[in-house]
């Protein structure tokens, strides 16, 4: 169905919002200049996929999809595609550079969470509408994007021995004033667009953005063949494992989570292979990013941090088994799980690093294990998952949550700033967006990031991924490795081909 026609089946919604805006990049910058922004709502009637709408736009620069193709209970209720943002920042060390719609580029060099934490300021709803509210979803515009792994660097004084042969932003988030959101609950889609004074209009050009042809995508070619290659050879992997073990028995950490990276030849667009990702290992918490100096291909399981308004919540995963296509072998492996002393012990660790993380940012008395040790089930494996929530002290934001708690204790270990260094230590290449962030930071103040594990990097046609798992006292070397290829089994099967079509 044509989207422009959709303009007169149903009436746009419209409410005038106080907000604030300052002029970034101008010489009044920081002065903060009072609008009033004007929000426009329309109700898709009947409209194609979310998967479909963005295939429409996953050629344009910085188009995200933020897509919950796993829908589980409580987890995964909406998705969002953000496009044609009107201001991008992108950070390396302390060099920012910012890039706005219409407008001239400019650098700034500045901490990137001090950064950040400006872009969110720059232009915000001071008293915007949340779930739940007239009908809103949680984000309506705002934030969508990245932080990679290398920016705890910039919160802790930390080692950077490994070599970033990637080069990419090591954060990069792209601002936007037009937004699709569905609600797979309720089986509804709306666009947003923010505007002070012609929201109207936006929408209508929006509209007419999402109904551009999109180009043809490159299925690969038959016979081709992918071929792996990791960082390690097997016997180095598993000798990274044992170092992990020395230092655990000499008393320098608990856990340590170690990771291998495997790369191959990509003889297609990313998005070809991120929908045959989804189709192959539908996650709750899955993006794709088309971040121009790489694309990010993400069916993460793992919520790291989420919150509206003051309540704030991590969901850390300790602990996979695989899955069967035996039903009784399927439900004794989870079963397995579930008792596992070994993983319980490993997942009790990371809670009590995230208690402790949400702890500084939030009220005394607040932050509570509200589920623990739970099982759930994926496409190819079984996770065990834990539930900590707290509500965020006043005066304290996400910039302040982010730096207290990032990068999420569950693909660090514990203490966490040793085991970074020891990762640093023994990984050979820096892991770049792999077990960072992505999501959203909306303008109302909610946000959403999950950690980027199950996550391909595309870079001049190459795809890169990770694969890693907590490493204790009783770990054996040789599991460890096979947990590695367990987890990486959806990837190494969307990178094959694996004969879906489209």
């Amino acid at each position: 169905m044509s989207l422009t026609r959709q303009r007169s089946r149903t009436d746009a919604w419209l409410e005038i919002l106080p907000g604030k805006l300052r002029l970034l990049g101008s010489e009044k910058e920081g002065d903060g200049e009072e609008i009033v922004l004007r929000v426009a709502r329309m109700e898709l009637q009947d409209p194609p996929s979310m998967e479909e709408m963005f295939h429409r736009v996953a050629h344009s620069d910085y188009a995200c999809f933020l897509d919950s193709s796993l829908v589980m209970e409580r987890l995964g209720r909406y998705s969002f595609i953000g496009f044609n943002p009107f201001l991008v920042l992108a950070t390396r060390g302390f060099e920012c550079r910012w890039s706005r719609r219409g407008g001239n580029p400019w650098n700034s060099r500045e901490n990137p969470f001090n950064a950040l934490r400006k872009a969110l300021r720059a232009f915000r709803l001071e008293d915007g509408p949340a779930e739940n509210s007239s009908g809103f979803p949680p984000f309506i515009g705002g934030g969508m994007g990245y932080l990679s792994y290398e920016l705890g660097r910039y919160i802790e004084k930390l080692p950077g021995n490994a070599v970033d042969d990637l080069g990419l932003p090591e954060l990069c988030m792209a601002f936007y004033d037009r937004v699709l959101a569905h609600d797979h609950r309720e089986g509804r889609t709306w666009l947003f667009t923010l505007h002070p004074r012609e929201p109207e209009k936006v929408l209508e050009e929006a509209l007419q953005e999402m109904e551009t042809e999109p180009p043809a995508y490159r299925m690969p070619t038959a016979g081709e063949e992918a071929r792996f290659v990791s960082n390690f050879t097997r016997e180095e992997y598993l000798e990274a494992v044992r170092r992990v073990k020395e230092y655990i028995y000499a008393g320098d950490i608990y856990q340590a989570n170690l990771s291998q990276r495997f790369q191959t030849t990509l003889r297609e667009h990313p998005w070809t292979l991120y929908r045959r990702l989804r189709r192959l290992n539908a996650a709750p918490f899955a993006a794709y990013f088309n971040a121009v100096e790489g694309q990010i291909c993400s069916s993460s399981p793992e919520r790291f941090l989420r919150g509206e308004g003051r309540c704030v919540e991590t969901r850390p995963i300790k602990g996979t088994r695989r899955r069967s296509n035996d039903p009784e072998e399927d439900r004794r492996l989870a079963e397995e799980l579930r008792a596992s002393a070994k993983d319980r012990a490993e997942l009790s660790m990371i809670v009590d690093l995230e208690r402790n993380d949400l702890g500084r940012v939030c009220s005394y008395g607040s932050v509570r294990v509200e589920e623990h040790a739970v099982v759930e089930h994926y496409a190819t494996v079984h996770h065990l998952v834990s539930t900590v929530v707290g509500e965020l002290h006043p005066g304290k934001d996400v910039v302040d949550l982010l730096r207290a708690s990032f990068p999420g204790g569950s693909i660090t270990g514990a203490p966490k700033i040793r085991s970074m260094e020891i990762i640093d230590e023994l990984e050979p290449t820096a892991r770049s967006v792999y077990t960072g962030s992505i999501g959203y930071l909306g303008f109302n103040g909610n946000f959403d990031l999950n950690i980027a594990i199950r996550t391909v990097i595309v870079k001049g046609g190459t795809a890169y991924f990770q694969v890693g798992g907590g490493i204790v006292a009783d770990s054996d070397p040789e599991d460890e490795y096979q947990e590695t290829l367990d987890k990486g089994e959806a990837i190494f099967a969307s990178l094959k081909g694996s004969g879906l079509e489209f």
